[in-house]
């Protein structure tokens, strides 16, 4: 009888700390359901916040651009170069950090060479070039980060026994370096560009130009041009847009690929890329060149008006 009867307690007992965990899981749920009682306002508030933000960032973003692009220009530059080494310090990015400084260097001393005056000779050549192979570098990593990430949607890498998220990470950061100095390069080329052709007097961004321009003088290099085999010099080939305005090939390209400017350098009419960009390698690059224009904006503003979002919630007390 005894032995019946501790059975029963032990039961009861069992019985009781099973009611009282169910209770305490009541008790939780309500709790939480009190603590986010009227969220659903709140989220609400806070979408809305988001997409008016966005929709006047933009439009200011856009008539800033038209009404003031130089300041513009300079201002996106500045934030496509602080804020990416900006939040990568904070998040401890090292590699990142390493391939950020050394980029700045080497671009530095690129640029320091452009903005001298008077300007070398040799500089714009010197300048389009290491600007051309930044150009061509970033394009071919985006290339293999993108291949990378495209192999692993279809299972390639379980050949090689790698686990596909693996090789998803490793394509996106391939692919976001490439973008990402691919985006910074090409305006600090630009403005290489204008500073340059502007210095040597043959370009100006508004106005008439300081200098004329004669029939034998390339106005992006302010070198001759050397179509006969009796002059002295290198001879190079040359290139005459629709204007009449003949320029040495490889000052063109630069001009127009690499520091975005499709318009003639003296007198400013608009450059037919189509007809001037015939061979396959280059028409990918034109394209690119566009992919990168697109993206500024998520690379340079995007973290601006992110956080500019989040103060202003955290002003209005929503979190």
């Amino acid at each position: 009888m005894e032995v019946v009867n501790i059975t029963a307690i032990a039961d009861n007992s069992a019985e009781n700390i099973t009611m009282t965990r169910e209770e305490i899981m009541r008790e939780n749920h309500r709790k939480l359901h009190e603590e986010h009682k009227g969220h659903e306002s709140m989220h609400a508030e806070m979408l809305l916040i988001l997409l008016v933000t966005m929709i006047i960032a933009q439009i200011t973003l856009l008539e800033w651009k038209r009404r003031h692009f130089k300041s513009f220009q300079i201002v996106t530059s500045l934030a496509l170069w602080s804020v990416p080494f900006v939040m990568c310090v904070i998040m401890a990015f090292w590699r990142f950090i390493i391939f950020w400084i050394l980029f700045s260097l080497l671009t530095g001393i690129v640029v320091r060479k452009a903005l001298q005056k008077p300007l070398q000779g040799s500089t714009p050549r010197l300048v389009y070039k290491w600007f051309y192979f930044i150009y061509k570098l970033t394009y071919v990593l985006g290339i293999i980060g993108y291949s990378i990430m495209i192999l692993s949607f279809f299972g390639i890498s379980v050949v090689f026994n790698v686990n596909p998220a693996v090789w998803v990470d490793c394509g996106l950061l391939i692919m976001y370096y490439g973008l990402y100095f691919g985006v910074l390069g090409q305006d600090v080329a630009e403005i290489c560009a204008s500073t340059m052709a502007s210095n040597l007097g043959y370009y100006t961004p508004q106005g008439i130009p300081t200098r004329s321009l004669e029939k034998n003088i390339c106005a992006v290099c302010g070198n001759k041009l050397l179509l006969n085999a009796g002059e002295e010099g290198i001879i190079e080939s040359t290139f005459q847009l629709t204007c009449d305005h003949i320029f040495h090939e490889f000052c063109i390209r630069g001009w127009c690929i690499v520091g975005k400017k499709q318009t003639c350098p003296y007198c400013k009419e608009k450059v037919d890329l189509k007809r001037m960009f015939r061979n396959p390698w280059e028409k990918p690059h034109v394209l690119y060149g566009q992919l990168l224009d697109w993206l500024r904006w998520f690379v340079a503003w995007g973290p601006i008006i992110n956080g500019l979002i989040q103060i202003i919630n955290h002003l209005l007390g929503l979190k």
